[in-house]
């Protein structure tokens, strides 16, 4: 009779990699299972494109299955998929042209909540016009709720270039939103981050803004 399978469910993410690296064979199919939907959905947010996004995610937790040797516990192991799969996702967009439509079915049968179904289609729609800088920070910290921290981690730039991104990014989401969406407020004219403005003077860690 074959022993039972471990239940990996209690492991830690940090003593799964380990056990990964050290060869078990059941270690990374955990990580794989409690994070897949978790990128899936940056993926999607980041790609804008079901093809892209599912190359990507596929291409992440490859690289993160082939890598997990060089993960340091510096940072959670989810931020560290995180960077992996949002790095994924630019590789791919470098090489393909997303259809630019958000996709919809995700919220396609919740009829008894058509206006708030309509709001999210207005604000995606919106957040797809930003630049790729604000845009990927704005997924990251208002719609998956990671730290500025972490998502500096994941971008690989300074926590202030982060605010900095979400804050323009709200600004220019909340201008654009504001005629379709009667209860938001555009801020004021004269605000540090004007409308427009360009990323050239946001602080990275490699002393350029990107």
């Amino acid at each position: 009779m074959n022993p039972p399978l471990p239940d990996l469910r209690s492991v830690d993410d940090r003593d799964l990699l380990d056990r990964h690296v050290a060869g078990d064979p059941d270690a990374f199919g955990e990580i794989f299972r409690r994070h897949r939907d978790r990128m899936w959905a940056v993926a999607l947010r980041v790609c804008r494109d079901h093809e892209i996004a599912a190359d990507a995610v596929q291409d992440g937790f490859l690289s993160a299955f082939r890598r997990a040797d060089t993960y340091r516990g510096d940072a959670a192991v989810t931020t560290w998929l995180h960077r992996i799969v949002v790095n994924a996702c630019l590789d791919r967009l470098r090489r393909v042209k997303p259809t630019g439509e958000w996709p919809r079915e995700d919220i396609a049968d919740t009829r008894d909540a058509t206006a708030e179904v309509e709001t999210r289609m207005v604000v995606e729609d919106a957040l797809a016009t930003l630049p790729e800088a604000q845009r990927l920070a704005l997924v990251l910290v208002d719609m998956h709720g990671l730290s500025v921290r972490e998502a500096a981690h994941i971008l690989d730039v300074a926590e202030g270039t982060v605010k900095s991104r979400c804050a323009r990014g709200r600004a220019t989401l909340a201008n654009l939103l504001a005629p379709r969406l009667p209860g938001l407020t555009p801020p004021p004219e004269g605000t540090d981050h004007p409308l427009g403005a360009s990323d050239t003077s946001e602080p990275t860690k490699g002393g350029s803004a990107t």
